[in-house]
């Protein structure tokens, strides 16, 4: 068996070598040694951050999906996916400038495109605060997506330049940034009890991968920030799991602040039938000029 190990063609066995290494990758490869416990520990955590990197890619593909079908975000907390996202940003940035390997932080890189998205979505089917008595259409949402669009770039840019010491801080921050990010979306599903458009799919990844990223990140970082950030992350996902299965099947109720913002412009748009003043005029005229043949009739008979 050996033999073959030890005669893999290229295309093989340089990824391994620069996934684990050339001493794991001899001794597990090439010489089939599986009792070496600490290559045998990095080749399990190498293939988990790669999995949940792929993972990342389309995590929240689905989220995004079922807000676009269904043209409207109820149930989805905008609080909520705002500090989620910056949590994403600010663990995505701290790994990258403490230069770790991307498998054990290459998924932020995803989740933060995909939440950035989700979040516009969410602030473009906000629905609007127009009245019924006014004639004027709802307020269109699209110069605060723009808005929101450029604040997200000029905090990716400040947090890529700011000193070390400040982006540790921020690090150090995501905790309680990933416990208040969480808090709005679970208050949400226990008021409406319902999860709404909260995908199942990204809830179930998240748990999963993040009980991966606690396996991962002791084995290759030991930084001990990144682990509580991944470990109360857990803890939060499991608890929104927990709501999905409690309210499984149950709608949002249908008040007016989820109404989808096209619904709601067409029915707070009031109809004013107006009728032409020579159409008026002319009825005016006709029933000005007839005449009453109903009383010449009556003195014939007579």
């Amino acid at each position: 068996m050996t033999a073959i190990t030890q005669n893999l063609p290229s295309f093989i066995k340089d990824p391994a070598i620069g996934l684990i290494g050339p001493h794991c990758y001899s001794s597990l490869v090439e010489n089939l040694h599986v009792t070496d416990s600490v290559c045998l520990k990095l080749a399990i955590s190498k293939g988990l951050g790669v999995a949940i990197v792929l993972g990342g890619a389309v995590m929240k593909i689905p989220q995004l999906l079922l807000i676009l079908r269904a043209r409207h975000a109820k149930g989805l907390s905008l609080p909520a996916f705002g500090l989620e996202t910056l949590a994403y940003l600010i663990t995505l940035l701290y790994a990258y400038r403490n230069n770790y390997p991307f498998s054990t932080y290459g998924e932020n890189f995803f989740l933060t495109i995909q939440n950035v998205f989700i979040t516009l979505l969410i602030i473009y089917y906000l629905p609007g605060t127009q009245s019924h008595l006014t004639t004027k259409r709802a307020k269109s949402n699209t110069p605060s997506v723009l808005v929101a669009g450029v604040v997200s770039i000029v905090t990716a840019y400040v947090l890529l330049v700011i000193p070390m010491h400040l982006i540790q801080f921020l690090q150090l921050a995501t905790v309680p940034i990933s416990l208040f990010s969480k808090i709005p979306q679970i208050s949400e599903n226990y008021r409406n009890k319902s999860t709404g458009q909260l995908s199942v799919f990204a809830v179930a990844s998240q748990v999963f991968g993040c009980a991966a990223r606690l396996f991962t990140t002791a084995t290759e970082m030991g930084d001990s920030l990144v682990f509580a950030g991944f470990a109360l992350a857990f803890v939060l996902n499991v608890a929104l799991g927990i709501q999905i299965w409690m309210y499984w099947g149950q709608g949002v109720p249908a008040t007016k602040e989820h109404w989808p913002r096209e619904k709601q412009e067409f029915d707070e748009e009031p109809t004013e039938i107006v009728t032409p003043q020579y159409a008026q005029a002319s009825f005016n005229h006709a029933s000005a000029t007839q005449p009453t043949t109903g009383r010449r009739w009556a003195r014939k008979v007579d």
